[in-house]
Protein backbone atom coordinates (compact mmCIF):
# COMPACT_ATOMS: atom_id res chain seq x y z
CA UNK A 1 0.00 0.00 0.00
CA UNK A 2 1.37 3.39 -0.46
CA UNK A 3 -0.74 7.21 -0.85
CA UNK A 4 -1.17 8.36 -3.79
CA UNK A 5 0.24 12.22 -3.62
CA UNK A 6 1.86 11.70 -7.50
CA UNK A 7 -1.96 11.21 -8.29
CA UNK A 8 -3.83 14.31 -6.33
CA UNK A 9 -1.05 16.87 -6.93
CA UNK A 10 -0.91 16.19 -10.67
CA UNK A 11 -4.11 15.29 -12.72
CA UNK A 12 -2.38 15.92 -16.30
CA UNK A 13 0.72 16.07 -17.73
CA UNK A 14 1.80 17.00 -20.98
CA UNK A 15 4.65 19.59 -22.36
CA UNK A 16 4.30 21.06 -18.76
CA UNK A 17 1.93 19.88 -15.76
CA UNK A 18 -1.24 21.10 -16.24
CA UNK A 19 -3.60 21.77 -13.37
CA UNK A 20 -6.79 20.94 -12.74
CA UNK A 21 -8.87 24.50 -12.67
CA UNK A 22 -6.40 25.90 -15.20
CA UNK A 23 -7.99 28.75 -17.89
CA UNK A 24 -10.20 27.75 -21.16
CA UNK A 25 -7.35 27.57 -23.62
CA UNK A 26 -9.99 28.19 -26.60
CA UNK A 27 -10.87 31.59 -27.76
CA UNK A 28 -14.15 33.72 -29.10
CA UNK A 29 -16.67 31.10 -27.83
CA UNK A 30 -15.32 28.18 -29.92
CA UNK A 31 -15.94 24.40 -28.88
CA UNK A 32 -13.44 22.79 -27.17
CA UNK A 33 -12.97 19.39 -28.76
CA UNK A 34 -10.97 16.04 -26.67
CA UNK A 35 -9.87 13.21 -28.38
CA UNK A 36 -9.17 10.78 -25.46
CA UNK A 37 -6.84 7.38 -26.65
CA UNK A 38 -6.04 4.54 -25.07
CA UNK A 39 -3.19 2.39 -26.33
CA UNK A 40 -0.98 1.83 -24.07
CA UNK A 41 -1.23 -2.04 -23.13
CA UNK A 42 -4.63 -3.98 -24.55
CA UNK A 43 -8.41 -2.72 -25.62
CA UNK A 44 -6.70 0.14 -27.74
CA UNK A 45 -9.47 2.99 -28.00
CA UNK A 46 -10.27 6.12 -28.67
CA UNK A 47 -12.62 8.77 -27.85
CA UNK A 48 -14.17 12.06 -28.24
CA UNK A 49 -15.67 15.02 -26.14
CA UNK A 50 -17.13 17.89 -27.60
CA UNK A 51 -17.74 20.73 -25.05
CA UNK A 52 -17.60 18.27 -22.36
CA UNK A 53 -20.04 15.94 -23.97
CA UNK A 54 -19.52 12.63 -24.85
CA UNK A 55 -20.30 11.92 -28.61
CA UNK A 56 -18.44 8.87 -29.65
CA UNK A 57 -16.13 6.06 -28.40
CA UNK A 58 -15.28 2.68 -29.87
CA UNK A 59 -12.66 -0.03 -29.65
CA UNK A 60 -9.65 -0.37 -32.45
CA UNK A 61 -10.63 -4.47 -32.55
CA UNK A 62 -14.02 -3.80 -34.08
CA UNK A 63 -12.54 -1.93 -37.34
CA UNK A 64 -9.10 -3.88 -37.42
CA UNK A 65 -10.66 -7.40 -36.63
CA UNK A 66 -8.17 -8.09 -34.13
CA UNK A 67 -8.65 -9.55 -30.40
CA UNK A 68 -8.39 -6.41 -27.99
CA UNK A 69 -6.80 -4.03 -31.14
CA UNK A 70 -3.47 -5.78 -30.45
CA UNK A 71 -1.20 -7.41 -28.05
CA UNK A 72 -0.25 -6.17 -24.74
CA UNK A 73 3.65 -5.79 -25.41
CA UNK A 74 6.71 -3.43 -23.94
CA UNK A 75 7.29 -2.12 -27.14
CA UNK A 76 3.84 -0.74 -28.77
CA UNK A 77 2.40 1.80 -26.78
CA UNK A 78 2.50 3.97 -30.25
CA UNK A 79 0.68 1.79 -32.32
CA UNK A 80 -2.26 4.05 -32.02
CA UNK A 81 -6.23 3.33 -32.76
CA UNK A 82 -5.69 4.95 -36.25
CA UNK A 83 -9.52 3.39 -36.97
CA UNK A 84 -10.80 4.46 -33.88
CA UNK A 85 -9.73 7.92 -34.06
CA UNK A 86 -10.91 8.44 -37.91
CA UNK A 87 -14.61 7.02 -36.75
CA UNK A 88 -14.58 9.74 -33.85
CA UNK A 89 -13.92 12.67 -36.07
CA UNK A 90 -15.82 11.61 -38.82
CA UNK A 91 -18.87 10.70 -36.62
CA UNK A 92 -18.54 14.71 -34.87
CA UNK A 93 -18.05 16.10 -38.70
CA UNK A 94 -14.21 17.33 -37.17
CA UNK A 95 -10.99 17.26 -38.89
CA UNK A 96 -7.68 16.82 -37.34
CA UNK A 97 -7.26 20.45 -37.20
CA UNK A 98 -10.25 20.74 -34.89
CA UNK A 99 -9.09 18.48 -32.09
CA UNK A 100 -8.05 21.30 -29.28
CA UNK A 101 -6.43 18.40 -27.07
CA UNK A 102 -5.67 14.93 -27.12
CA UNK A 103 -6.01 13.05 -23.98
CA UNK A 104 -3.39 9.62 -23.95
CA UNK A 105 -4.55 7.12 -20.63
CA UNK A 106 -0.93 6.80 -19.37
CA UNK A 107 1.51 8.76 -17.60
CA UNK A 108 5.52 7.73 -18.53
CA UNK A 109 6.48 10.30 -15.64
CA UNK A 110 4.59 8.50 -12.96
CA UNK A 111 6.10 5.16 -14.20
CA UNK A 112 9.60 6.33 -14.27
CA UNK A 113 9.38 7.42 -10.78
CA UNK A 114 7.76 4.92 -8.88
CA UNK A 115 9.09 1.90 -11.35
CA UNK A 116 11.59 -0.88 -9.79
CA UNK A 117 13.98 -3.25 -11.34
CA UNK A 118 13.43 -6.08 -9.53
CA UNK A 119 10.20 -6.13 -10.90
CA UNK A 120 10.75 -7.27 -14.31
CA UNK A 121 13.46 -6.99 -17.10
CA UNK A 122 14.74 -3.83 -17.18
CA UNK A 123 15.60 -3.85 -20.51
CA UNK A 124 12.12 -4.45 -21.38
CA UNK A 125 11.27 -1.68 -19.45
CA UNK A 126 13.74 0.60 -21.23
CA UNK A 127 12.01 -0.31 -24.29
CA UNK A 128 8.56 0.58 -23.09
CA UNK A 129 10.08 3.93 -21.77
CA UNK A 130 11.39 4.57 -25.38
CA UNK A 131 8.54 3.50 -27.08
CA UNK A 132 6.04 5.57 -24.89
CA UNK A 133 8.86 8.71 -25.68
CA UNK A 134 7.13 8.45 -29.81
CA UNK A 135 3.48 8.49 -28.34
CA UNK A 136 2.80 12.34 -29.28
CA UNK A 137 5.00 12.07 -32.49
CA UNK A 138 2.91 9.20 -33.68
CA UNK A 139 -0.49 11.20 -32.93
CA UNK A 140 0.70 14.41 -33.91
CA UNK A 141 2.27 12.39 -37.52
CA UNK A 142 -1.43 11.06 -37.93
CA UNK A 143 -3.06 14.90 -37.11
CA UNK A 144 -0.36 15.81 -39.18
CA UNK A 145 0.11 19.05 -37.02
CA UNK A 146 2.36 19.77 -33.99
CA UNK A 147 0.55 19.78 -30.36
CA UNK A 148 3.01 21.58 -28.47
CA UNK A 149 1.11 21.90 -25.15
CA UNK A 150 -2.12 20.49 -26.17
CA UNK A 151 -1.27 16.51 -25.50
CA UNK A 152 -1.26 15.42 -22.13
CA UNK A 153 -0.06 12.13 -20.51
CA UNK A 154 -3.39 11.22 -18.07
CA UNK A 155 -2.85 8.75 -15.03
CA UNK A 156 -4.24 5.18 -15.93
CA UNK A 157 -5.99 4.83 -13.16
CA UNK A 158 -7.06 8.16 -12.61
CA UNK A 159 -8.50 7.60 -16.30
CA UNK A 160 -10.37 4.53 -15.40
CA UNK A 161 -12.05 6.66 -12.06
CA UNK A 162 -13.18 9.07 -14.11
CA UNK A 163 -14.89 6.83 -16.74
CA UNK A 164 -16.39 5.52 -14.26
CA UNK A 165 -17.90 8.55 -11.93
CA UNK A 166 -18.71 10.97 -14.02
CA UNK A 167 -21.58 8.82 -16.26
CA UNK A 168 -22.50 8.14 -12.86
CA UNK A 169 -24.70 11.03 -12.26
CA UNK A 170 -23.35 11.49 -8.57
CA UNK A 171 -22.37 14.56 -7.05
CA UNK A 172 -20.01 12.73 -5.09
CA UNK A 173 -18.90 9.25 -4.83
CA UNK A 174 -16.23 6.60 -2.98
CA UNK A 175 -13.91 4.53 -6.56
CA UNK A 176 -12.36 1.84 -6.58
CA UNK A 177 -10.36 0.68 -9.68
CA UNK A 178 -8.97 -2.69 -10.54
CA UNK A 179 -7.02 -4.39 -13.39
CA UNK A 180 -4.14 -5.74 -13.95
CA UNK A 181 -1.35 -2.81 -14.02
CA UNK A 182 -1.64 0.57 -14.32
CA UNK A 183 1.54 2.59 -14.28
CA UNK A 184 2.30 0.33 -11.37
CA UNK A 185 -0.78 0.29 -9.43
CA UNK A 186 -3.11 -2.79 -9.48
CA UNK A 187 -5.44 -1.01 -7.35
CA UNK A 188 -6.77 2.12 -6.89
CA UNK A 189 -8.92 4.11 -3.94
CA UNK A 190 -10.39 7.78 -4.57
CA UNK A 191 -12.97 10.26 -3.46
CA UNK A 192 -14.74 12.56 -6.03
CA UNK A 193 -16.66 15.85 -4.84
CA UNK A 194 -18.03 17.80 -7.72
CA UNK A 195 -15.64 18.00 -11.07
CA UNK A 196 -12.85 17.12 -8.65
CA UNK A 197 -11.13 13.43 -8.35
CA UNK A 198 -8.65 12.85 -5.65
CA UNK A 199 -6.51 9.79 -4.77
CA UNK A 200 -6.83 8.31 -1.75
CA UNK A 201 -4.49 5.49 -1.95
CA UNK A 202 -2.92 3.08 -4.48
CA UNK A 203 -1.31 -0.72 -4.46
CA UNK A 204 1.30 -1.44 -6.12
CA UNK A 205 2.59 -4.18 -8.03
CA UNK A 206 2.57 -7.25 -7.37
CA UNK A 207 -0.13 -6.74 -5.62
CA UNK A 208 -2.48 -6.86 -8.92
CA UNK A 209 -5.99 -9.18 -8.90
CA UNK A 210 -6.01 -8.24 -12.84
CA UNK A 211 -2.70 -10.13 -13.29
CA UNK A 212 -2.98 -12.94 -11.13
CA UNK A 213 -6.43 -13.89 -12.90
CA UNK A 214 -3.87 -13.45 -16.15
CA UNK A 215 -1.54 -15.93 -15.21
CA UNK A 216 -4.01 -18.65 -14.09
CA UNK A 217 -6.54 -18.29 -17.19
CA UNK A 218 -3.50 -19.06 -18.86
CA UNK A 219 -3.05 -22.01 -16.93
CA UNK A 220 -6.06 -23.38 -17.37
CA UNK A 221 -5.09 -23.28 -20.78
CA UNK A 222 -7.11 -19.97 -21.82
CA UNK A 223 -5.34 -16.98 -23.28
CA UNK A 224 -4.36 -14.01 -20.69
CA UNK A 225 -7.63 -12.41 -21.40
CA UNK A 226 -10.29 -15.14 -20.82
CA UNK A 227 -10.83 -13.75 -17.14
CA UNK A 228 -14.44 -14.35 -18.41
CA UNK A 229 -14.05 -18.32 -19.42
CA UNK A 230 -12.35 -18.93 -15.74
CA UNK A 231 -15.38 -16.90 -14.31
CA UNK A 232 -17.54 -18.90 -16.13
CA UNK A 233 -15.61 -22.59 -15.49
CA UNK A 234 -15.78 -21.62 -11.41
CA UNK A 235 -19.30 -21.77 -11.18
CA UNK A 236 -18.97 -25.91 -11.65
CA UNK A 237 -15.96 -25.73 -9.01
CA UNK A 238 -15.61 -26.46 -5.40
CA UNK A 239 -13.33 -23.98 -3.80
CA UNK A 240 -12.38 -25.43 -0.67
CA UNK A 241 -10.21 -28.04 -2.74
CA UNK A 242 -7.02 -25.29 -3.90
CA UNK A 243 -8.46 -22.95 -1.00
CA UNK A 244 -5.55 -23.24 0.99
CA UNK A 245 -3.10 -23.20 -2.12
CA UNK A 246 -4.76 -20.12 -3.60
CA UNK A 247 -4.43 -18.20 -0.22
CA UNK A 248 -0.46 -18.82 -0.70
CA UNK A 249 -0.49 -16.92 -4.12
CA UNK A 250 -3.37 -14.37 -2.95
CA UNK A 251 -3.38 -13.09 0.85
CA UNK A 252 -6.35 -11.49 2.05
CA UNK A 253 -7.10 -9.08 5.06
CA UNK A 254 -9.96 -7.52 6.83
CA UNK A 255 -8.96 -4.41 4.58
CA UNK A 256 -6.62 -5.42 2.19
CA UNK A 257 -4.95 -8.04 0.20
CA UNK A 258 -1.10 -9.55 -1.45
CA UNK A 259 -0.23 -10.92 -4.36
CA UNK A 260 3.06 -13.31 -3.73
CA UNK A 261 5.12 -12.48 -6.66
CA UNK A 262 6.34 -15.56 -6.65
CA UNK A 263 3.09 -16.55 -9.12
CA UNK A 264 3.55 -14.01 -11.38
CA UNK A 265 5.18 -13.41 -14.91
CA UNK A 266 8.14 -11.53 -13.47
CA UNK A 267 9.63 -14.91 -11.94
CA UNK A 268 12.07 -17.23 -13.18
CA UNK A 269 10.35 -20.03 -11.42
CA UNK A 270 6.66 -19.19 -11.78
CA UNK A 271 5.58 -21.97 -13.79
CA UNK A 272 7.23 -24.82 -11.23
CA UNK A 273 5.91 -22.77 -8.78
CA UNK A 274 2.11 -22.76 -10.69
CA UNK A 275 2.62 -26.38 -10.98
CA UNK A 276 3.42 -27.35 -7.59
CA UNK A 277 0.56 -25.69 -6.46
CA UNK A 278 -2.07 -26.39 -8.72
CA UNK A 279 -1.01 -29.25 -11.12
CA UNK A 280 -0.21 -29.41 -14.55
CA UNK A 281 -0.77 -26.64 -16.87
CA UNK A 282 -3.54 -27.26 -19.75
CA UNK A 283 -3.55 -26.64 -23.20
CA UNK A 284 -5.72 -25.47 -25.86
CA UNK A 285 -5.07 -28.57 -28.22
CA UNK A 286 -3.62 -31.66 -27.66
CA UNK A 287 -3.53 -34.62 -25.18
CA UNK A 288 -3.46 -32.05 -22.29
CA UNK A 289 -6.53 -30.07 -23.53
CA UNK A 290 -9.54 -31.28 -21.63
CA UNK A 291 -11.07 -29.60 -18.78
CA UNK A 292 -10.62 -31.48 -15.99
CA UNK A 293 -12.62 -31.27 -13.01
CA UNK A 294 -9.45 -30.01 -11.16
CA UNK A 295 -9.61 -27.20 -13.01
CA UNK A 296 -12.85 -26.01 -12.29
CA UNK A 297 -12.19 -26.43 -8.47
CA UNK A 298 -8.77 -23.76 -9.33
CA UNK A 299 -11.13 -21.24 -10.62
CA UNK A 300 -13.79 -21.35 -7.85
CA UNK A 301 -11.04 -20.95 -5.71
CA UNK A 302 -10.01 -18.43 -7.34
CA UNK A 303 -13.28 -16.31 -7.87
CA UNK A 304 -14.02 -16.96 -3.46
CA UNK A 305 -10.31 -15.27 -3.38
CA UNK A 306 -11.09 -12.28 -5.54
CA UNK A 307 -14.39 -11.89 -3.96
CA UNK A 308 -12.72 -11.59 -0.54
CA UNK A 309 -10.48 -9.59 -1.80
CA UNK A 310 -12.42 -6.72 -3.58
CA UNK A 311 -14.55 -6.73 -0.36
CA UNK A 312 -11.78 -5.92 1.42
CA UNK A 313 -10.83 -2.87 -0.77
CA UNK A 314 -14.65 -1.80 -0.30
CA UNK A 315 -14.19 -1.78 3.58
CA UNK A 316 -10.99 -0.13 3.56
CA UNK A 317 -12.44 2.35 0.84
CA UNK A 318 -15.61 2.76 3.21
CA UNK A 319 -13.63 3.82 6.03
CA UNK A 320 -11.84 6.45 3.87
CA UNK A 321 -14.22 7.70 2.00
CA UNK A 322 -17.41 8.94 4.43
CA UNK A 323 -20.58 8.42 0.87
CA UNK A 324 -22.74 6.34 0.48
CA UNK A 325 -21.62 5.47 -3.61
CA UNK A 326 -19.37 3.91 -5.02
CA UNK A 327 -17.86 3.38 -8.61
CA UNK A 328 -15.94 0.87 -9.81
CA UNK A 329 -13.81 0.38 -12.87
CA UNK A 330 -10.54 -1.58 -14.36
CA UNK A 331 -10.89 -4.97 -16.01
CA UNK A 332 -11.49 -6.81 -12.67
CA UNK A 333 -14.75 -4.85 -12.37
CA UNK A 334 -16.22 -6.86 -15.21
CA UNK A 335 -16.62 -9.85 -12.68
CA UNK A 336 -20.11 -9.93 -12.26
CA UNK A 337 -20.06 -12.12 -9.41
CA UNK A 338 -17.74 -9.90 -7.27
CA UNK A 339 -19.97 -6.98 -8.35
CA UNK A 340 -23.37 -8.70 -7.49
CA UNK A 341 -21.02 -9.37 -3.53
CA UNK A 342 -20.43 -5.92 -3.68
CA UNK A 343 -23.68 -4.74 -4.12
CA UNK A 344 -25.07 -7.19 -1.88
CA UNK A 345 -22.23 -6.06 1.07
CA UNK A 346 -24.40 -2.86 1.55
CA UNK A 347 -21.24 -1.23 2.47
CA UNK A 348 -22.52 1.62 -0.07
CA UNK A 349 -25.97 2.08 -1.34
CA UNK A 350 -25.76 2.42 -4.78
CA UNK A 351 -22.68 0.87 -7.14
CA UNK A 352 -22.50 2.26 -10.55
CA UNK A 353 -19.93 0.41 -12.97
CA UNK A 354 -19.38 1.91 -16.96
CA UNK A 355 -20.00 -0.04 -19.92
CA UNK A 356 -16.77 -0.19 -20.68
CA UNK A 357 -14.32 -0.19 -17.10
CA UNK A 358 -11.98 -2.14 -19.10
CA UNK A 359 -8.86 -0.08 -20.86
CA UNK A 360 -11.02 0.72 -23.39
CA UNK A 361 -12.83 2.96 -20.83
CA UNK A 362 -9.82 4.91 -20.38
CA UNK A 363 -9.85 6.91 -23.80
CA UNK A 364 -12.85 8.48 -22.49
CA UNK A 365 -11.35 9.20 -18.73
CA UNK A 366 -8.54 10.23 -20.22
CA UNK A 367 -10.61 12.96 -21.99
CA UNK A 368 -12.94 13.64 -19.11
CA UNK A 369 -9.83 14.72 -16.78
CA UNK A 370 -8.50 16.87 -19.82
CA UNK A 371 -11.77 19.12 -19.62
CA UNK A 372 -12.05 19.45 -15.88
CA UNK A 373 -8.41 20.18 -16.31
CA UNK A 374 -8.98 22.91 -19.16
CA UNK A 375 -12.55 24.31 -18.41
CA UNK A 376 -14.24 25.50 -15.32
CA UNK A 377 -16.86 23.48 -15.62
CA UNK A 378 -17.98 19.73 -15.65
CA UNK A 379 -18.29 17.15 -18.83
CA UNK A 380 -21.39 15.93 -19.14
CA UNK A 381 -22.60 14.24 -16.26
CA UNK A 382 -24.85 10.77 -15.93
CA UNK A 383 -24.24 10.49 -19.75
CA UNK A 384 -24.27 6.41 -19.13
CA UNK A 385 -25.76 5.46 -22.64
CA UNK A 386 -22.99 2.90 -24.46
CA UNK A 387 -24.33 3.36 -27.98
CA UNK A 388 -21.52 5.06 -28.88
CA UNK A 389 -20.25 3.60 -32.11
CA UNK A 390 -21.31 3.11 -35.68
CA UNK A 391 -24.66 3.10 -37.15
CA UNK A 392 -25.37 2.48 -40.66
CA UNK A 393 -27.64 3.69 -43.05
CA UNK A 394 -30.15 1.34 -45.08
CA UNK A 395 -28.52 2.21 -48.30
CA UNK A 396 -25.30 1.23 -46.82
CA UNK A 397 -26.68 -2.13 -45.22
CA UNK A 398 -28.27 -2.89 -48.60
CA UNK A 399 -25.17 -2.29 -51.03
CA UNK A 400 -23.70 -4.95 -48.12
CA UNK A 401 -26.39 -7.58 -48.97
CA UNK A 402 -25.66 -6.62 -52.81
CA UNK A 403 -22.47 -7.22 -52.83
CA UNK A 404 -22.71 -10.66 -50.61
CA UNK A 405 -25.01 -12.11 -53.88
CA UNK A 406 -28.03 -12.80 -51.01
CA UNK A 407 -31.31 -11.86 -51.29
CA UNK A 408 -32.94 -9.75 -48.69
CA UNK A 409 -36.52 -8.80 -47.95
CA UNK A 410 -38.20 -5.50 -46.02
CA UNK A 411 -40.03 -6.55 -42.70
CA UNK A 412 -42.55 -3.60 -41.71
CA UNK A 413 -42.04 -4.53 -37.91
CA UNK A 414 -38.60 -5.98 -37.48
CA UNK A 415 -39.42 -6.49 -32.91
CA UNK A 416 -42.17 -8.57 -33.91
CA UNK A 417 -40.79 -10.47 -36.40
CA UNK A 418 -37.73 -11.41 -34.62
CA UNK A 419 -39.50 -12.32 -31.75
CA UNK A 420 -41.99 -14.59 -33.66
CA UNK A 421 -38.67 -16.27 -34.79
CA UNK A 422 -37.13 -16.70 -31.18
CA UNK A 423 -40.05 -17.99 -29.83
CA UNK A 424 -39.98 -20.70 -32.69
CA UNK A 425 -36.85 -21.94 -31.82
CA UNK A 426 -34.64 -19.61 -34.20
CA UNK A 427 -31.24 -17.94 -33.19
CA UNK A 428 -31.75 -14.17 -34.55
CA UNK A 429 -29.12 -11.44 -35.33
CA UNK A 430 -30.10 -8.40 -34.07
CA UNK A 431 -28.41 -5.48 -35.59
CA UNK A 432 -29.46 -2.11 -35.01
CA UNK A 433 -28.41 1.53 -34.46
CA UNK A 434 -25.17 2.25 -33.12
CA UNK A 435 -22.91 -0.33 -32.03
CA UNK A 436 -22.23 -0.80 -27.69
CA UNK A 437 -18.41 0.66 -26.38
CA UNK A 438 -17.50 -2.01 -23.97
CA UNK A 439 -17.12 -6.00 -23.97
CA UNK A 440 -20.79 -6.78 -23.67
CA UNK A 441 -23.23 -6.59 -26.80
CA UNK A 442 -26.37 -5.20 -25.39
CA UNK A 443 -28.78 -5.20 -27.76
CA UNK A 444 -26.89 -3.63 -30.95
CA UNK A 445 -25.09 -6.05 -32.11
CA UNK A 446 -26.52 -9.13 -30.48
CA UNK A 447 -27.54 -12.92 -30.99
CA UNK A 448 -30.50 -13.81 -29.13
CA UNK A 449 -32.42 -17.00 -28.62
CA UNK A 450 -35.32 -18.33 -26.61
CA UNK A 451 -34.15 -18.63 -22.61
CA UNK A 452 -37.55 -21.36 -22.32
CA UNK A 453 -35.48 -23.62 -24.28
CA UNK A 454 -32.95 -26.03 -22.11
CA UNK A 455 -30.93 -26.99 -25.37
CA UNK A 456 -30.49 -23.51 -26.06
CA UNK A 457 -26.99 -22.74 -24.28
CA UNK A 458 -25.69 -26.23 -26.20
CA UNK A 459 -26.84 -24.73 -29.43
CA UNK A 460 -25.04 -21.61 -29.02
CA UNK A 461 -21.90 -22.74 -28.02
CA UNK A 462 -21.67 -25.21 -30.22
CA UNK A 463 -23.33 -24.51 -33.46
CA UNK A 464 -22.52 -20.45 -33.55
CA UNK A 465 -20.01 -19.52 -30.93
CA UNK A 466 -18.26 -22.64 -31.36
CA UNK A 467 -17.10 -22.19 -27.86
CA UNK A 468 -16.70 -24.72 -24.47
CA UNK A 469 -19.79 -25.76 -23.12
CA UNK A 470 -19.91 -24.19 -19.89
CA UNK A 471 -19.94 -20.74 -21.14
CA UNK A 472 -23.19 -19.43 -19.82
CA UNK A 473 -25.37 -16.55 -21.66
CA UNK A 474 -27.08 -13.72 -20.40
CA UNK A 475 -30.84 -12.66 -20.19
CA UNK A 476 -31.35 -9.30 -21.75
CA UNK A 477 -35.18 -8.62 -19.92
CA UNK A 478 -37.58 -5.86 -19.85
CA UNK A 479 -36.74 -3.06 -17.26
CA UNK A 480 -40.23 -2.93 -15.94
CA UNK A 481 -40.46 -6.94 -15.53
CA UNK A 482 -37.28 -7.47 -13.75
CA UNK A 483 -38.07 -7.06 -10.15
CA UNK A 484 -40.56 -10.21 -11.19
CA UNK A 485 -38.05 -12.77 -12.24
CA UNK A 486 -34.90 -11.28 -10.71
CA UNK A 487 -33.56 -10.16 -7.03
CA UNK A 488 -31.91 -6.77 -7.60
CA UNK A 489 -32.44 -5.34 -4.21
CA UNK A 490 -34.57 -2.99 -4.50
CA UNK A 491 -33.16 0.66 -6.51
CA UNK A 492 -32.28 -0.57 -10.17
CA UNK A 493 -28.25 0.83 -10.41
CA UNK A 494 -28.22 1.90 -13.88
CA UNK A 495 -25.16 -0.54 -14.45
CA UNK A 496 -27.93 -3.18 -14.35
CA UNK A 497 -28.14 -2.39 -18.13
CA UNK A 498 -24.74 -3.23 -18.98
CA UNK A 499 -25.06 -7.38 -17.38
CA UNK A 500 -22.41 -6.27 -14.47
CA UNK A 501 -24.04 -8.33 -12.17
CA UNK A 502 -24.82 -11.41 -11.28
CA UNK A 503 -28.37 -11.26 -9.87
CA UNK A 504 -30.10 -14.47 -8.32
CA UNK A 505 -33.23 -15.82 -10.29
CA UNK A 506 -36.28 -15.92 -8.68
CA UNK A 507 -36.27 -19.83 -7.38
CA UNK A 508 -39.86 -20.33 -8.78
CA UNK A 509 -39.00 -19.02 -12.30
CA UNK A 510 -35.38 -20.69 -13.06
CA UNK A 511 -37.39 -23.46 -14.41
CA UNK A 512 -38.93 -20.90 -17.10
CA UNK A 513 -35.60 -19.71 -18.40
CA UNK A 514 -32.98 -22.37 -18.49
CA UNK A 515 -30.81 -21.80 -20.85
CA UNK A 516 -29.68 -18.20 -18.98
CA UNK A 517 -29.73 -19.30 -15.27
CA UNK A 518 -26.12 -20.54 -14.14
CA UNK A 519 -25.42 -23.20 -11.53
CA UNK A 520 -25.94 -21.16 -8.50
CA UNK A 521 -29.05 -19.86 -9.99
CA UNK A 522 -28.00 -16.50 -10.80
CA UNK A 523 -27.79 -14.89 -13.74
CA UNK A 524 -25.89 -11.67 -15.80
CA UNK A 525 -28.95 -9.91 -15.65
CA UNK A 526 -29.12 -6.53 -18.47
CA UNK A 527 -32.13 -4.69 -17.73
CA UNK A 528 -33.50 -3.18 -21.44
CA UNK A 529 -35.44 0.44 -20.91
CA UNK A 530 -37.68 1.94 -23.69
CA UNK A 531 -35.87 4.70 -23.64
CA UNK A 532 -32.34 3.57 -23.72
CA UNK A 533 -33.28 1.33 -26.26
CA UNK A 534 -36.41 1.56 -28.01
CA UNK A 535 -36.17 -1.01 -30.73
CA UNK A 536 -34.87 -4.09 -28.59
CA UNK A 537 -36.82 -2.95 -25.92
CA UNK A 538 -39.81 -3.69 -28.61
CA UNK A 539 -37.75 -6.92 -29.55
CA UNK A 540 -38.69 -8.23 -25.88
CA UNK A 541 -41.75 -6.78 -25.59
CA UNK A 542 -43.41 -8.77 -28.41
CA UNK A 543 -41.60 -11.69 -27.05
CA UNK A 544 -43.13 -11.08 -23.87
CA UNK A 545 -47.07 -11.21 -25.77
CA UNK A 546 -46.13 -14.35 -27.33
CA UNK A 547 -44.57 -15.95 -24.63
CA UNK A 548 -45.80 -14.81 -21.37
CA UNK A 549 -41.77 -14.43 -20.71
CA UNK A 550 -40.24 -10.78 -21.16
CA UNK A 551 -36.71 -12.26 -21.52
CA UNK A 552 -34.48 -13.41 -24.49
CA UNK A 553 -31.23 -14.93 -24.55
CA UNK A 554 -28.77 -12.27 -25.30
CA UNK A 555 -25.10 -12.89 -26.39
CA UNK A 556 -22.38 -11.15 -28.53
CA UNK A 557 -22.96 -10.89 -32.31
CA UNK A 558 -19.38 -12.60 -33.08
CA UNK A 559 -17.86 -16.19 -33.85
CA UNK A 560 -14.21 -16.63 -32.29
CA UNK A 561 -14.02 -13.14 -33.22
CA UNK A 562 -14.67 -9.18 -32.33
CA UNK A 563 -17.80 -8.10 -32.28
CA UNK A 564 -19.59 -7.54 -35.48
CA UNK A 565 -19.28 -3.59 -36.47
CA UNK A 566 -20.43 -3.08 -39.93
CA UNK A 567 -23.07 -5.28 -42.10
CA UNK A 568 -20.44 -6.67 -44.03
CA UNK A 569 -18.83 -7.96 -40.68
CA UNK A 570 -22.63 -9.23 -39.76
CA UNK A 571 -23.07 -10.75 -43.10
CA UNK A 572 -19.91 -12.67 -42.76
CA UNK A 573 -20.44 -14.14 -39.24
CA UNK A 574 -24.33 -14.93 -40.30
CA UNK A 575 -22.91 -16.76 -43.19
CA UNK A 576 -20.31 -18.72 -41.29
CA UNK A 577 -22.12 -19.64 -38.26
CA UNK A 578 -25.55 -21.63 -37.38
CA UNK A 579 -27.65 -18.57 -37.36
CA UNK A 580 -31.28 -18.68 -38.99
CA UNK A 581 -31.84 -15.40 -39.43
CA UNK A 582 -30.12 -11.61 -39.39
CA UNK A 583 -32.01 -8.51 -39.38
CA UNK A 584 -29.94 -5.37 -40.20
CA UNK A 585 -32.87 -2.17 -39.28
CA UNK A 586 -35.64 -3.44 -41.05
CA UNK A 587 -33.61 -5.45 -43.57
CA UNK A 588 -33.51 -9.58 -43.27
CA UNK A 589 -31.66 -12.36 -44.54
CA UNK A 590 -32.49 -15.77 -43.56
CA UNK A 591 -30.45 -19.06 -43.71
CA UNK A 592 -32.73 -20.67 -46.22
CA UNK A 593 -32.21 -18.03 -48.48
Amino acid sequence: MRTAANFATVNVHGGKNDEQGSEKTTAGGRQLNILGINSVYHESSAALLVDGKLVAAVEEERFNRIKHGKTAEFDNPHQLPERAIRYCLKHAGLTAGDIDHVAYSFSPKMRQAQYRKEWWNPRLEETLRLRLGQVQGAVEEYLDRPLKQSFHFVPHHMAHAASAYFPSGFDHAAILTLDGIGEVAGSFLAKAEGTRIQAVESIDYPNSLGFLWEVLSSHLGFSHYDASKVMGLAAYGNPEIFRRKIQAALRVGKEDYAVSPEFLSANPNQYAKLEAAFGPARYEEGENAQILPRHADIAAALQEATNEAVLALVRRLKRQVPSDKLCMAGGVALNCVTNEIVRKSGEFSDVFIPSAPHDAGTAIGAAQIVHCSKQKSSPERGMSSPYLGPAFERREILAAVKSSGLEARRSKSPGRDAADMIADGKIVAWFQGRMEFGPRALGNRSLLADPRRPDMRTILNQKVKHREDFRPFAPSVMAEHADEWFELGGAHAISHGFMLFACDVKPELRDRIPSVVHLDGSARVQLVSRELNPRFHELISAFHAKTGVPIVVNTSFNDSEPIVCTPTDAIVTFRKSGIDALFMDDVVLTAEG
